[in-house]
């Protein structure tokens, strides 16, 4: 299925632009009139374009989809009725051009979740992954009640991953910018005029208008030395897989952040693992997935050998112990659930715990950062005010009145 870039004409005769999905110019055109609209113009979008068009329906309106979905199949609508009333009533463009897309590819023989799966960007390997189990066991409401369950934690996962990236961001911001304008305009208007008073200077003195010498002179250094190595990473994370391995495995390995990094990933495939096994999904299969989610090459290097380990005729306990980078909590659940049959449960008591950990560590660590950063900027200021102010005190104490 390609993307077309279309100009069209609605029933009140307004021009209307925008792209859509369609396997030819036939089908785009047919697609447009179920919409209402008169197709005018069109043109093919090339790779590139296509990946920046498929995005643009944020997680919120997922849920609302999937939720009058839902509720629309609980009442005993068919799945072609319910998605019509849904494209009809949808206001977002983008998500009534998906979900039109996706009538036709049904009304052309696929099922629900085979054209879900055409749209990647839009519903993920795990929801779709969980509409099919759906429809195989016949219990599709009750699935995809579990999807919004699922995608109402990833939003809060979001927006907690993104509380524990951007605090420290801001805060190093905060720093670096009081740092430079400390150095390049307040020291050295008071260090010149200790430069004129004749005087032998102390050594925190000296080693302060050396400091802010070197910031005055290359301060291009220090702001283009950290975003070269920045983009050298990032160069190196797209073209070198054992890099990029080693450094999502050092991320995890970060003071503070690494361990509240890997109790998120590790409930993430957990939360995954739980839902697709309670809909009747295969444990490797479960594992695949979690593959796809963990969104760190450690974890899912970690994934990949357990299944290989499970395939093999190992248990799951033992081949999550034998990777060496899950939490022994994580394992000693795995093998309770194994043990007394209860592996859902276990799973969630998992996501339970971690997610109530996390929450925590993230409120501690934001607590911690405001201090610091006080102190750091006290300790600053105590220097700048010595190094100043006490060749000040020595020239005053030795003038003779």
């Amino acid at each position: 299925m390609e993307v077309f870039r279309y100009k069209a004409i609605d029933e009140r005769g307004r021009m209307r632009r925008g792209r859509t999905d369609a396997i030819n110019a036939a089908d785009l055109e047919t697609r447009l009139s179920r919409l209402g609209l008169d197709l005018i113009d069109f043109r093919e979008l090339k790779a590139a374009q296509q990946r920046a068009g498929r995005g643009g329906i944020r997680r919120v309106e997922l849920i609302t989809f999937c939720f009058h979905l839902e509720q629309l199949i609980r009442a005993g609508v068919p799945i072609l009725e319910g998605l019509a009333d849904l494209r009809d009533s949808i206001g977002h463009r983008r998500l009534r051009e998906v979900t039109a897309a996706l009538i036709e590819s049904i009304e052309g023989g696929k099922n629900l979740s085979g054209a879900m799966a055409d749209f990647p960007a839009v519903f993920d390997p795990v929801l779709v992954s969980l509409i099919r189990a759906g429809e195989q066991s016949g219990r599709l409401n009750e699935v995809l009640q579990k999807v919004i369950e699922n995608l109402k934690w990833q939003d809060e996962q979001a927006s907690l991953t993104k509380r524990l990236l951007m605090y420290p961001a801001v805060v190093g911001v905060v720093l670096v910018l009081t740092l430079f304008f400390m150095m390049l305009y307040v020291v050295p208007q008071l260090l010149s005029f200790l430069s004129n008073m004749g005087q032998a200077l102390p050594l925190q003195t000296r080693m302060l208008i050396a400091f802010s010498h070197f910031f005055s002179t290359y301060w291009y250094l220090v702001l283009g030395l950290p975003l070269l190595a920045a983009g050298g990473v990032w160069a190196g994370v797209r073209l070198n897989p054992e890099f990029a391995q080693r450094i999502d495995d050092w991320k995890l390995r970060l003071p503070l952040l690494g361990p509240i990094m890997k109790k998120i990933i590790v409930t993430r495939v957990c939360n995954v693992f739980s839902i697709m096994y309670t809909s009747g999904i295969t444990v490797l299969e479960c594992i695949r997935t979690g593959e796809d989610v963990a969104g760190n090459r450690a974890i899912r290097r970690a994934l990949r050998d357990a299944g290989r380990m499970i395939q093999d005729g190992g248990g799951i306990s033992a081949s999550f112990a034998a990777t060496g980078l899950f939490p022994p909590l994580v394992v000693r659940m795995l093998r309770v659930g194994e043990n007394t049959g209860a592996l859902e449960e276990a799973l969630n008591n998992v996501s339970y715990f971690f997610n109530r950990d996390v929450q925590e560590s993230v409120n501690k660590l934001q607590a911690m950062l405001l201090p610091a950063m006080i102190i750091v900027l006290g300790l600053f200021m105590v220097w700048i005010v010595v190094s100043v102010f006490g060749p000040l005190y020595d020239l005053f104490t030795h003038l003779k009145i």
